[in-house]
């Protein structure tokens, strides 16, 4: 019998979001993809530094150590490199001890194809049309945003912070926003406060989250989540109501009326922080890994 993929946490990562390659990468779009290539071969024993989910990676993997014979969590490297060019990254996932036994290179082919076949529940990229594809396909995804990771800020406790509205949660209100104003939000929330809502594109992947944080006591849990929000009262009943009637567990909540986000996802510790706006994702990308979540093609917030 083949590995089970259906039973783990499957986190799909390129390359460029696991490593800082921004100069391989400028190198591609002003000299082309036959010089990339050549730079890449000629420096395969040059080490990357550690790009923006290279911490969240790393923590993640971490939580394998508890289950030896049944990895909890598995993170799958898929790139857009062809594979003569992986072997730098290969022998930079050796140097730097990370726990990568599977990967896909498409040779610049779309990555999107290949996600379900691998069981993918989060793609993380920073390739904004390899993540678009994916959303656009109804899996979990967001772009990596740059991030200079000074410090070795690895645990054995991994922090994941989201926001609410058209990440966690469907665009359903936020369209009422963006389109009616903030009293007819609120207003509609009061109406729906009995009415859960429906999943967003990052629900599974919280659902996931929490069946694994089901096998350790509460103390213990290898994963800590938050939801930092900009709603405040009276509009956080619905989204307390939707987490219970959903039965999953986040361990803290922010609700903050529009204060800005990047101080509390800065005190959370958050590993990476997913939001859907570039209001908030501009300010805490500076102190804090951080993805853009991007809405399905089809969406009215694309028209906004």
């Amino acid at each position: 019998m083949g590995y089970d993929l259906d039973k783990k946490l499957v986190i799909a990562i390129s390359s460029r979001a696991l490593f800082d390659l921004e100069e391989e990468n400028k190198i591609f779009e002003e000299k082309g993809l036959d010089e990339y290539y050549k730079y890449q071969i000629q420096n395969e024993d040059l080490l990357p530094k550690k790009g923006t989910g290279f911490r969240l990676v790393k923590n993640l993997l971490n939580i394998n150590a508890d289950f030896p014979e049944d990895k909890q969590v598995e993170v799958i490297i898929m790139s857009r490199n062809n594979s003569a060019t992986s072997l730098r990254i290969t022998k930079a996932i050796e140097k730097y001890k990370l726990d990568i036994q599977r990967s896909a290179w498409s040779g610049g082919n779309e990555i999107s194809k290949y996600l379900k076949p691998f069981k993918v529940d989060l793609f993380l990229s920073a390739n904004e049309k390899d993540v678009q594809d994916a959303i656009n396909e109804g899996i979990a995804a967001a772009r990596i945003l740059p991030y200079e990771d000074n410090e070795d800020d690895f645990t054995n406790q991994v922090k994941i912070a989201f926001d609410g509205d058209a990440v966690l949660f469907s665009e359903e209100s936020e369209v009422v926003y963006k389109t009616q104003g903030l009293n007819a939000f609120l207003e509609y929330e009061k109406t729906n406060a009995n009415n859960p809502m429906k999943q967003g594109p990052f629900a599974q992947l919280l659902r996931l989250i929490s069946s694994i944080q089901s096998k350790y006591p509460e103390e213990k849990t290898p994963i800590r989540t938050a939801l930092i929000t900009a709603r405040n009262s009276p509009a956080h009943e619905r989204v307390i109501r939707t987490l219970s009637q959903w039965g999953v567990r986040l361990d803290e909540a922010f609700f903050l009326g529009g204060v800005d986000k990047y101080e509390v996802v800065k005190a959370f510790g958050a590993d990476i922080f997913f939001d859907d706006q570039d209001v908030h994702l501009e300010t805490t990308s500076k102190q804090t890994p951080s993805a853009k979540v991007l809405y399905k093609e089809e969406s009215i917030l694309n028209r906004i």
